[in-house]
């Protein structure tokens, strides 16, 4: 078990959900980490003081992360855990066997935040209204505290609020500087959903980009720091991945500094609307995997 040193831990802001619950701005996320590293890595991120974690049945790491969330000795109240919804398990019982196993695997009574991964609009004909009419079923049980979607539209996000009258408590989606998705953050923001955004560093992709780097040495910060930054001081909630115990601490090294009106306005410039983006269209994503 790792020792936790307290006067380690920074000061990370929380947001507030719809539900009244908070959440921590800044976490750990999980994907693309493997099951054999994943409990090192979450032990790692909890000792060094972060208390969001986030994982999804897709990453077939949960049973590893939860090892990690054991081990760290935090207590399970102090944490903030989410998973997601596979894409293969939309349907009504699936979707209930599926966060039990979740909830075995992660070895929890409850996640904080659960999440339909994918609308699947071509799939399913088309009814993700009755996936989420069965996450909130979820939260009336307690399973998850609260529920929410990952890689809505606004017309997804319409829809399941139209025929549910419930608002998602997050909606978690692809945001960085080159696809700021700032039509879909504004909707949120007008209806009380908390964006958190996946691939907040847009896969490393235009980190020497000039106006990073000038940024970088005018703040003697690292560009992924700056990008970081970027993304706090607009209010998403972010979770980057990091292998190395180094590179989570530098990632969270955000909250004893601002970036300027100025240098925000040179990274919002650094838009490219949807050629920006990286990962799949949420209204073509229709891969099942056969797990």
């Amino acid at each position: 078990m790792s020792t936790h040193r307290e006067d380690a831990t920074p000061t990370i802001p929380n947001v507030t959900m719809n539900t009244g619950a908070t959440m921590p701005i800044f976490g750990y996320g999980t994907f693309k980490v493997e099951p054999k590293d994943a409990q090192q890595y979450v032990e790692t991120a909890l000792d060094l003081g972060i208390r969001h974690i986030d994982t999804a049945q897709m990453y077939r790491n949960e049973k590893e992360v939860g090892q990690g969330i054991r081990r760290s000795g935090i207590e399970r109240s102090q944490i903030f855990l989410t998973t997601k919804l596979n894409n293969s398990n939309h349907l009504q019982d699936d979707a209930r066997r599926s966060i039990e196993q979740s909830l075995v695997d992660l070895g929890v009574d409850y996640v904080d935040l659960f999440l339909i991964h994918w609308p699947l609009p071509t799939l399913y004909d088309g009814d993700y209204v009755s996936t989420w009419k069965t996450m909130l079923d979820f939260e009336k049980e307690g399973l998850a505290k609260a529920v929410g979607v990952s890689n809505f539209q606004i017309d997804h996000l319409q829809k399941i609020i139209q025929e549910t009258g419930r608002v998602p408590a997050v909606n978690q989606i692809e945001a960085h500087p080159q696809f700021a998705n700032n039509e879909l953050r504004a909707f949120h923001q007008a209806q009380g959903i908390v964006t958190q955004a996946w691939s907040p560093l847009g896969r490393g992709a235009y980190l020497d980009a000039p106006e990073l780097l000038t940024l970088s040495e005018r703040y003697n910060k690292t560009p992924a720091q700056i990008v970081l930054r970027w993304a706090i001081e607009r209010g998403d909630v972010i979770f980057p991945k990091a292998s190395t115990r180094e590179r989570i601490a530098e990632n969270m090294a955000l909250f004893d500094w601002t970036l300027t009106e100025e240098a925000i306005a040179t990274i919002d410039k650094m838009d490219l609307g949807e050629p920006g983006r990286r990962g799949s269209h949420p209204d073509t994503m229709d891969w099942v995997p056969d797990f």
